[in-house]
């Protein structure tokens, strides 16, 4: 996975000043368009659509510093007019490209590549295992994409089930862990650039229909599940641990993610100061190219 990553990033070098397709992104890596651009996300620290711009804008940079016009360099690096450039040039480094070729400030963001950075010896605890299908029964809700922090939208949504629902949901669990569980699908493309939002369900699973109207059910197909469970503040831990399945665990265990929505469940206990999660993330073999 890290030997495609880098072949991206020449791929993206070749052609920064070309539109870049998300169809050959995705032969390049072997992954759909919204997985590779949410393993990027984690791994990087910004989306790609940021990272292509930062990059354009760089060598942009060095372009300006060397003479060139700023006419020819917006629209070489896909910019329909000078002012929006001029407005994203500035966003990025404070300075205006006029100001940039006269005083000669640089400003460089390089290229990007990837390896195994192995820190301070610590494991991440996992387990791979099968389920059947099986359903998600609860309550669900459009909520803005936020990687850190408490979701407000989530708790609100959490604040708004009724003690009806909650004996119902109780009535159809009958699947580990038997207590709620947390799934988020639906994503906006925003979701590498925390905008946009997803749908998020509160609910239990069940090998039951749904019988109740006042509930929701989505169905999740046979699959192999990555499990890490972790034990710490809360939600700080599920969240570095989410990130950390994505950017340490997944480009080198031969696995690559399925098509299903990401759950997660904590057991509370009265204090955030150390909670049980564990992070389920839906995953395949990877295929051979």
């Amino acid at each position: 996975m890290l030997q495609e990553f880098n072949q991206l990033m020449d791929y993206i070098e070749r052609n920064l000043t070309k539109e870049i397709s998300g169809k050959e992104i995705s032969k390049i890596v072997g992954l759909s368009d919204y997985h590779f651009k949410r393993m990027f996300s984690y791994m990087a620290g910004m989306s790609l659509n940021e990272y292509i711009k930062n990059r354009r804008l760089s060598v942009a940079n060095v372009e300006l510093i060397n003479g060139a016009k700023v006419t020819d360099v917006a629209y070489k690096y896909g910019y329909q007019s000078i002012e929006g450039f001029s407005r994203a040039f500035r966003e990025w480094c404070g300075f205006l490209p006029s100001e940039v070729t006269k005083n000669k400030i640089q400003k460089s963001f390089p290229k990007y590549t990837f390896f195994i950075d192995i820190k301070g010896g610590i494991s991440m605890e996992f387990k791979i295992e099968k389920k059947e299908k099986f359903n998600i029964v609860g309550v669900s809700k459009r909520v803005p994409i936020q990687f850190e922090g408490i979701n407000n939208a989530i708790l609100e949504l959490a604040q708004s089930i009724t003690e009806q629902q909650r004996n119902e949901m109780h009535q159809l669990a009958d699947l580990y862990p038997y207590q709620v569980l947390n799934v988020s699908y639906d994503y906006d493309d925003g979701f590498l650039e925390e905008k946009g939002h997803l749908t998020h369900m509160i609910g239990f699973a069940t090998t039951k229909e749904n019988p109740f109207n006042d509930l929701e059910q989505i169905s999740i197909e046979e699959s192999l599940w990555a499990i890490f469970p972790n034990q710490g503040p809360f939600p700080v831990t599920l969240q570095e641990t989410t990130a950390k399945t994505y950017s340490e665990w997944l480009p080198s265990s031969g696995y690559e993610i399925a098509g299903l929505p990401g759950i997660s469940f904590t057991k509370h206990g009265g204090t955030y100061e150390n909670v049980y999660s564990e992070v389920w993330m839906p995953i395949k073999e990877k295929s051979k190219r």
